[in-house]
């Protein structure tokens, strides 16, 4: 457990900018540095690094954070490497809390992410003591190196070898990670046996779930199967198979410098075509292509090729890719299917005939547009009045699910050609309605109602922690905010922040109840370009409105109190005071108004 005075200390004496420098050349712009963003393709530069706030933020992707999370998010490390990897930049041991003597109360409240990623270690440690394992990788053509990159290991075989990595192996996280089994009768046994473990590895780096895939696919003594080929965790608050994506966080560079993303159907497809040099390849998770891992895979390249086996399987299973495809795609993005020889996956295809030849295949993919008028056409026959009307109505909800206005207008002109109708009885028949024009800028900008005052005062104090001392805390409103600027505010008074710029605030509250607010915070504060210089007459009004309302609420609840039973003698003074206090205020305002 690294020690959170050490986080702090490290960010104060890393600059983001040195940081991210590293990995990503960067040029001034004003106060700011500005390059083309790592985390998806543009053009046009749209991530910025400050200085003097001590985080980034990418305009286009919505990225940000510290520069621990820019190494986690970039190198594709959990938090505790990339705090060793940026402490060993900056000459700086990482100590240790020693935590031994309450090791049992403390498995209790160790998080998901830490369990999963103990598991991986562990699989990781067996996988070095199984010859058969890494034989079975051996004769797959994988190296260790590129065993090493993707984090696999071994599962071996046994019902309950977890109990080695996690004493307490009745632990509730277990089961909540899906790490292992309980059955009907109370007994726990480990998920995973005797497979070659995939981790599966979020954004940030963290090992989020697991695929397992057996070494011997028919082991029974019967000769059936003694279980799935390939076995994935379950979800779990960590792992929702219809968003993730195997294999991301590796390929990553290889995105980036071809602008292309490759997906797969398996685990060994995505690491083999990496041993091979083909290092933009994806898989999903044992599901069916979503719209979410579309939305994904489409910010981070400007092309997306579904690879598929060339039988009915894969066909189909490229029909739905197509399907989830249309609502996100975007007249400057493409997608497009590869589809294989019948006798070959992506894993035996490269092996057999090299990256080159898979890169020409990939290169030659059928675009959406085509895959779609061939499936369409396939579907009736195209010489007779009842086969085109199949084909129009088979393209109705098809065509009416695509919102990049370019792209339809080309689909229903080439399907009107097909059907030997007008493109304008296509769009009738179909039902199509248009697409919406961009309005004036007057129109389009939507009304926003002002900030609260605490949004106002969070967004100010977390970028000068040291004014929080000037909060009134009791006046603070009992909303999410509020809560948040009492935290923040706990944290300065107990010196367990000092001020160090918003990236050292983003690391203190990191998996903590109030990230998620502080996450939509930092992103309003790079949007707004929040004036430096006005800051402190801001923050002064908003105090002033602060002491303001509180002094409204506590008059109206005590005015309705009266009503309902009386007040007692002091709270009668007290109400009062406080009315002789607004009437002062009114006056203060009116004065100043002149």
């Amino acid at each position: 457990m690294i020690p959170q005075s050490f986080i702090q200390e490290l960010l104060s004496r890393v600059d983001i900018v040195d940081v991210v420098e590293r990995y990503v050349k960067l040029k001034k712009a004003g106060a700011n540095y500005v390059a083309c963003c790592p985390f998806h393709s543009e053009k046009t530069p749209s991530f910025s690094v400050s200085s003097s706030k001590q985080f980034y933020h990418c305009f286009g992707c919505g990225a940000h954070g510290s520069a621990i999370g820019f190494v986690m998010a970039y190198a594709g490390l959990g938090f505790v490497d990339a705090v060793h990897e940026l402490a060993s930049t900056a000459g700086m041991p990482v100590p240790v809390q020693r935590r031994e003597d309450q090791a049992r109360k403390s498995e209790d409240r160790v998080s998901l992410t830490d369990v999963m990623a103990r598991a991986a270690r562990y699989y990781r440690e067996q996988l070095k003591r199984s010859p058969r394992a890494i034989a079975y990788l051996k004769g797959r053509g994988l190296t260790g190196e590129i065993a090493a990159r993707f984090g696999i290991g071994y599962a071996p075989d046994g019902w309950q070898n977890l109990e080695q990595a996690f004493p307490d192996y009745r632990a509730p996280q277990l089961l909540e990670a899906g790490l292992v089994v309980d059955n009907e009768q109370g007994r726990r046994y480990d998920r995973f046996r005797d497979r070659v473990m995939f981790p599966i590895v979020d954004g940030r780096g963290n090992v989020i779930g697991f695929g397992g895939r057996v070494i011997d696919a028919e082991k029974a003594a019967d000769g059936t199967p003694a279980g799935p080929k390939y076995l994935n965790s379950p979800e779990t608050p960590l792992f929702e198979k219809g968003r993730e994506l195997y294999g991301l966080p590796q390929a990553r560079d290889s995105i980036r410098a071809h602008d292309t993303v490759i997906v797969v159907e398996g685990y060994m497809d995505v690491v083999a075509l990496a041993q091979h040099g083909v290092g933009g390849a994806v898989a999903t998770l044992g599901t069916a292509t979503t719209g979410n891992h579309v939305h994904k895979l489409l910010r981070h390249a400007n092309r997306v090729v579904f690879c598929f086996d060339g039988d009915a399987a894969g066909r189909k299973a490229a029909w739905r890719a197509l399907e989830a495809s249309l609502e996100h795609i975007a007249d400057n993005k493409s997608v497009a299917f590869l589809f294989l020889p019948p006798e070959h996956d992506p894993d035996s295809f490269v092996r057999a005939q090299g990256a080159d030849a898979f890169r020409r295949l990939a290169g030659q993919a059928v675009p959406l547009s085509d895959f779609l008028l061939r499936e369409l056409r396939s579907r009736g026959d195209m010489g007779s009045v009842e086969g085109r009307s199949r084909v129009l109505y088979e393209a109705k909800p098809l065509l009416g699910r695509i919102h990049a206005p370019m792209l339809r207008l080309q689909l229903t002109r080439a399907l009107a050609e097909a059907t030997r109708v007008t493109p304008a009885e296509v769009e009738s028949l179909c039902e199509l309605k248009p697409l919406s024009r961009a309005a004036p800028a007057v129109r389009t900008v939507p009304r926003r109602a002002p900030p609260t005052i605490s949004r106002t005062l969070l967004k100010i104090v977390l970028q000068k922690p040291g004014w929080a001392p000037s909060l009134p805390l009791e006046q603070l409103p009992d909303d999410a905010e509020g809560a948040a600027l009492q935290a923040l505010c706990d944290a300065v008074d107990h010196g367990e922040l000092p001020a160090g710029g918003i990236g050292t605030v983003i690391e203190y509250f990191r998996a903590g109840p109030h990230e998620p607010l502080f996450d939509e915070i930092v992103a309003e504060l790079a949007a707004e370009n929040f004036d430096e210089a006005a800051m402190e007459t801001v923050f002064n009004d908003a105090l002033e409105q602060l002491r303001r309302s509180g002094l409204r609420r506590e008059i109206a609840a005590l005015n309705a109190k009266e009503r309902s039973g009386g007040l007692s003698p002091d709270e009668r003074q007290r109400l009062m005071q406080l009315l002789a206090q607004k009437q002062r205020l009114s006056a203060s305002a009116s004065a100043t108004e002149l």
